[in-house]
């Protein structure tokens, strides 16, 4: 059985990349990995190495690239690709992350966040691609379901009971039914996925990252992933000035964007603090824990909307928030 470094190298002979330097790149939470390379004739580039073996496909990226890029916005141009292998040669967007330049003198928070969210309204007036898939109440309550499921047996050390399993997936069904599907939402769409590209125009100043796992729903969505960032403190100013001018430039009735807007955060700060445990305790990845107090301030302040109110007693009652003592415990769980 050929191992994956020959693969790799088999891989960059035949794009004619074999003499590049490769240098590690930080990789996210799945399987996949990068390399950057810096070759003397072609410049530099991105490898991308998401094995098959491991359940990652980099067919649903290589659609949503090309669509990206048909739309006119930023994504990485595919420079190679074995779609079998499970390899992607890509255009190099630098290391100017919007989390690494946020609260540095090189550049301007409003600017930056002004453009992301131009980008969001330009994405929701944009024709789907075709076969993408609907994100509905099923989805929505799946995802949700990782907080019953690895945070609150984690977080209080029993398992959680079919009643309750009910009581919750009852109230996030109730909450989330009705949501529009009208709008690509990329789904990871925040500060260490977007990439400040100055040198160009527009919307296409802002360099995406990650948004293979897009499907068709609520454009707050992606809206809520900005500006309840789960890695970084946004303040809430910032919050408020590109909310409204998301509803200003978009158009959309604001009394029902916002609710729409604090659903969606509710139920991604809910599937995130489940995402957060389960990393710690299947894949040993307890460094997502101290991210965990961030994710539940945002989804203390997505549940004062009023019609989220059964849900917010239900959390009170049942879910315990997530201090450091809880931390330790769920730390602890996963060795």
């Amino acid at each position: 059985m050929t191992d994956r470094s020959e693969l790799i190298t088999q891989f960059l002979k035949s794009a004619e990349w074999d003499h590049a330097t490769r240098a590690n790149l930080a990789g996210d939470a799945s399987n996949r990995s990068y390399d950057r390379l810096t070759d003397p004739m072609h410049g530099a580039a991105v490898l991308m190495n998401a094995p098959p073996e491991r359940g990652e496909d980099i067919r649903p990226f290589v659609k949503m690239t090309n669509w990206l890029l048909d739309q006119g916005i930023s994504a990485p141009r595919i420079l190679a690709a074995d779609e079998e292998a499970g390899f992607l040669l890509l255009e190099d967007f630098g290391d100017d992350l919007f989390a690494r330049l946020c609260g540095t003198a090189r550049a301007d928070e409003v600017e930056l966040y002004t453009a992301a969210v131009d980008v969001l309204v330009h994405l929701a007036k944009a024709p789907p691609p075709a076969d993408i898939a609907p994100y509905n109440s099923a989805t929505y309550l799946r995802e949700a379901q990782l907080l019953t499921d690895w945070y609150l047996p984690a977080a209080t050390g029993q398992d959680t009971s079919p009643e309750l399993r009910a009581e919750f997936d009852s109230l996030i069904t109730a909450a989330c039914d009705g949501l529009a599907q009208n709008a690509v939402v990329l789904r990871d769409y925040h500060s260490e996925n977007l990439l400040w590209l100055p040198d160009r125009e527009g919307i296409r100043r802002v360099g995406q990252l990650d948004y293979q796992d897009a499907l068709l729903g609520h454009p707050a969505y992606d809206l809520v992933s900005l500006l309840e960032d789960a890695r970084r403190d946004t303040s809430p100013d910032l919050q408020t000035a590109m909310f409204d001018h998301y509803v200003t430039q978009s158009g959309v009735d604001k009394a029902h964007f916002s609710l729409a807007y604090n659903t969606l955060g509710m139920q991604r700060n809910i599937k995130i603090i489940g995402i957060f445990a389960r990393l710690c305790l299947r894949d040993g990845k307890p460094v997502y824990l101290k991210h965990m107090p961030r994710v539940w301030d945002h989804l203390q302040r997505d549940l004062r909307d009023p019609a989220l109110s059964a849900l917010a007693d239900w959390l009170a009652r049942h879910v315990p928030a997530p201090t450091d003592d809880v931390q330790k415990r769920i730390a602890g769980a996963g060795r």
